[in-house]
């Protein structure tokens, strides 16, 4: 039976993955939903194997080999410990490592050398390389941490909007048009709150960006105070040696023009993506083991 690496990138929006060769070369992708294991380990679960399944069918590769593959899961809520052991326990791979999400997205933007990623999507999280030192910073998940996320920015803009709604704060027209869409009745901001995921709040946040460019002064006032607890975060990247710092994720773009001067010389674009860094990961577990058999 033929030897597949699996690489595997799952956030609070998405779960994609890639099947390889032992040589590392990519021969198929998929993709499905929502891959936090900390927010929902059993979802992650069913779409970590659907993305799985959906590579290896892109591949042309009969799905069941799944079972002998080495995966490398870089997975949003890593950090928590009975997480990572519940969804490692039920994984149908013949060999299995759980990592960081940010970690995987280092190895495909900076493969080589120092440096730091910040990954700026649903959640927030950051990872520096000095050597042979890899530091995290952030990534705590959105209850108490993600500040500046996605997630945040959408549950921050909810707050707002019935904020207005009740004539505590100035309505704006992106107030105005959250509400809209809620039929002007605070109750159904708050029963759709009461129950979303961080995916479901982030999806309000690049609507943020849309109405701060058109000078919308809600908009401009939140992401002016998400953007500086990045700034205040880049500052320690910078302290750990993050000379050279690659943005990733959803939001990475759209906030790049926000983030504060002093920062700005620092951004290089990466060589590659999260998922390929899974998969490169993966084939150095393969070729360790490799080693050790041999």
């Amino acid at each position: 039976m033929p030897d597949y690496i699996l690489g595997i990138d799952g956030g609070g929006t998405s779960c994609r993955a890639a099947v390889a060769g032992a040589d590392g070369h990519i021969l198929g992708r998929g993709k499905s939903g929502a891959a936090n294991i900390l927010t929902d380990p059993d979802t992650a679960l069913i779409n970590i194997v659907d993305s799985a399944r959906s590579a290896f069918a892109d591949a042309g590769i009969d799905p069941v080999h799944i079972g002998s593959a080495t995966a490398v899961l870089g997975l949003a809520g890593n950090n928590v410990g009975d997480a990572v052991h519940y969804v490692e326990q039920r994984l149908p791979f013949a060999r299995a490592e759980i990592v960081s999400d940010v970690l995987i997205g280092l190895e495909g933007a900076l493969p080589a050398g120092n440096g730091a990623v910040a990954s700026l999507g649903t959640g927030t999280v950051y990872v520096v390389r000095r050597g042979s030192t890899v530091s995290y910073i952030g990534g705590w998940g959105f209850t108490i941490g993600d500040l500046g996320s996605g997630a945040r920015l959408g549950q921050a803009l909810l707050q707002e909007s019935v904020l207005a709604f009740d004539g505590i704060h100035p309505s704006s027209p992106l107030t105005d048009a959250v509400m809209a869409e809620f039929h002007d009745d605070p109750r159904e901001v708050v029963d759709f709150a009461r129950q979303a995921r961080p995916g479901e709040f982030g999806r309000y946040a690049p609507r943020l960006f849309d109405f701060a460019g058109k000078g919308d002064p809600v908009a401009i006032r939140l992401l002016t105070a998400a953007t500086e607890s990045i700034n205040e975060t880049l500052d320690v990247v910078v302290k750990r040696g993050g000379k050279q710092i690659c943005l990733l994720g959803g939001l990475a773009a759209l906030y790049r023009p926000w983030l504060a001067e002093r920062h700005q010389p620092l951004f290089v674009e990466p060589l590659a993506d999260a998922l390929t860094g899974s998969v490169m990961l993966a084939a150095k577990r393969v070729a360790a083991i490799s080693e050790v058999t041999a």
